[in-house]
């Protein structure tokens, strides 16, 4: 541990120039005590290191010194596929060994490339969740992470999306994120020596309850592509969300706003903009939807900019829902009542 905490102190002057005690401590997250010894055993090992005094001061190396003991650990190694994405690293527990693989890869760089990694590090910044979205709770995501890379079969306690509880055993094969969300693909076992395993399925980890590493090593399906199975995978979940279809009729901003709001599926069915309109400008399009209850909040907060024409219970649904919020407004200007101001 103090071998390593020597290297980053001795990366971060090559790669920072000079640094107070103040700086080196709180970003190697020890005492300033510390810095102080740690100085003094580079200086004993060889390390021009020297310390410049008064204001403005502090510890650096000798001018064209360069270090090249960057061998990177196999933790470091790990995290650099997360380079651009810090809090995926720290959710999977490689926060530490990010920024360890950072400060190395920065120090066997030349001064050149050096200066040109740090300035994009500055300018472009990767926020991988949506907006509005807290931060899902997964416990048990480092768990799932090793049981990845250690490729070891897990027992797992999961909560389904109709909120029944199951038990799988699963041999984790990937871990996914997708719009600040996680999930994993896994083997699940049949449990019946008459049955083969299953193929890979999809599941969300924030709806592993429980988890149990078993310690049993596992094979990896030969020939299995990550990526091209998550790709299939969730186009065979869009498309199996949206197994209805609703006629509408559309003004050109409630198009713009299908484009906008909806599902890349949905918006996907809209006719072309020179396709032929009705005599008030709009145009008819036919939309997959996802259900009438999901369509129903969605197009109200189109307004007058869509009409549903079909199937009948979503139109009904949607005019009884405009008269219901015509009649609660028509109540309060009737009673006189005014909208209350914020306090």
């Amino acid at each position: 541990m103090r071998a390593s905490r020597l290297l980053s102190l001795l990366l971060l002057l090559q790669n920072r120039g000079r640094m107070t005690a103040a700086q080196l401590a709180a970003e190697l997250e020890v005492s300033e005590r510390t810095v102080y010894r740690d100085v003094d055993s580079l200086s004993a090992a060889g390390i021009p290191v020297y310390a410049d005094r008064g204001t403005g001061g502090g510890y650096q190396l000798l001018a064209g010194y360069r270090t090249r003991l960057t061998g990177l650990t196999g933790a470091e190694a790990d995290s650099l596929f997360f380079a651009g994405l810090p809090t995926a690293a720290a959710e999977l527990g490689l926060g530490a060994e990010m920024a360890a693989a950072n400060l190395k890869l920065l120090a066997a760089l030349p001064e050149e490339l050096r200066e040109r990694a740090e300035r994009v590090r500055g300018r472009f910044h990767l926020d991988a969740p949506g907006w509005f979205r807290a931060p899902e709770p997964t416990p048990h995501l480092a768990a799932i992470a090793t049981a990845v890379w250690e490729e070891h079969t897990v027992d797992v306690h999961y909560e389904r999306w109709d909120s029944i509880r199951v038990q799988r055993t699963l041999d984790p094969l990937g871990l996914v994120l997708k719009g600040g969300s996680w999930y994993f693909l896994a083997r699940p076992h049949s449990h019946r020596p008459d049955r083969p395993d299953p193929a890979p399925r999809t599941f969300r980890v924030t709806r592993v309850r429980e988890l149990t590493d078993t310690g049993r090593t596992f094979h990896r399906p030969e020939g299995f592509d990550l990526a091209a199975s998550w790709d299939e995978w969730s186009r065979e979940f869009e498309l199996s969300r949206h197994r209805m279809l609703a006629r509408v009729r559309l003004t050109r901003y409630g198009r713009d706003m299908v484009r906008t709001l909806s599902s890349p599926i949905t918006a996907a069915a809209l006719p072309d903009d020179d396709a032929p309109t009705a005599g008030d400008g709009r145009i008819e399009a036919v939309l997959p939807i996802e259900s009438v209850e999901h369509a129903l909040v969605e197009f109200c907060g189109y307004g007058p900019e869509i009409e549903v024409l079909e199937p009948p219970e979503l139109r009904e649904r949607m005019a009884e829902t405009v008269r219901a919020t015509l009649r609660l407004y028509d109540r309060a200007a009737a009673a006189g009542q005014k909208p209350e101001k914020p306090a």
